[in-house]
Order: C-alpha cells, then sequence, then structure tokens
C-alpha cells in the first residue's frame, strides 16, 4: 500500500479524482488511519470509507462486498446490476430492486453477482471501431 501511495500519480491512468482517491485510501491504509478487516461493523467500516475524499456509495459497498467479502451487499445503482435485472425480469431502477432484494438477505451480494452475469453483452459502438487505429500484428483465426 505505501508504494501505492507514492508512487500510484506515476502509473495509474484515469481522472485525476479517482487517483487521489485511490492514493489516498493507499496511504490511509499503509500509514494505519485506515483499517479494514472482515470482523467490521458493516455500517462503521462503510461509513469511514464513506468519509474518505472520493469514496462514493459505490465503491464503499463494492469494497465491502469484493475485498472484505460481505454477503449482503447490493449495488443497485451498478448500470449492469441494473441491466441484469432487466434481463431476469425483475425491478430494475434501484428503489425497486432495493425493495425486491430483501427476499435474498443475507445473500444480496450473490444476487449482485447473478446479476451482473446476466446483464447482456452489449456489442462495441461501430463508430469506435471504425476509427480505431489498424492492429499490428494480428493472428489470422
Amino acid at each position: 500500500m505505501a508504494a501505492i501511495a507514492e508512487h500510484g500519480t506515476e502509473v495509474l491512468r484515469g481522472p485525476a479524482a479517482r487517483i487521489r482517491a485511490i492514493t489516498g485510501a493507499a496511504a490511509a491504509l499503509a500509514d494505519g488511519s485506515l483499517i479494514l478487516t472482515v470482523g467490521d461493523d458493516a455500517a462503521e467500516q462503510r461509513a469511514r470509507l464513506l468519509a474518505m475524499p472520493g469514496i462514493g456509495p459505490w465503491t464503499a459497498d463494492y469494497v465491502r462486498m469484493r475485498v472484505i467479502g460481505d454477503p449482503d451487499v447490493l449495488l443497485p445503482g451498478d448500470v449492469a446490476v441494473r441491466a441484469g435485472a432487466t434481463a431476469s425480469g425483475i425491478p430494475a431502477d434501484p428503489r425497486s430492486l432495493s425493495a425486491w432484494s430483501q427476499r435474498t438477505a443475507p445473500w444480496r451480494s450473490y444476487l449482485t453477482a447473478h446479476l451482473w452475469r446476466a446483464a447482456p453483452v452489449r456489442p462495441a459502438r461501430r463508430e469506435h471501431l471504425d476509427s480505431a487505429p489498424p492492429m499490428k500484428n494480428r493472428r489470422k483465426a
């Protein structure tokens, strides 16, 4: 974590705010001012993450689900989760999906993963492909 905190701006790509959030979280983890453990109270852990600059609800909940292993996290505003809900025939707007998901508690992280997998794959936009530079050394199929 200390290496990411110190050198993250040299190697990470993306919006400056995201890079600041990543390096800030890495610094807090490295210096011990942010501690994330499996035994943390979920609400307290979420509050600690949300208090950090650049960390919003989606990121805090994603960390709880994927890093900490919390089995009961739903990401109702996630675009792919909503697309998977539509494809699965369940409510897709965040409020209705959250209400519907109550029946799957305390296993909503598994519902989230299922909905990610159920989301239809969107084809690449044609105009994007047409403007892309040609790839060198393409393998023939």
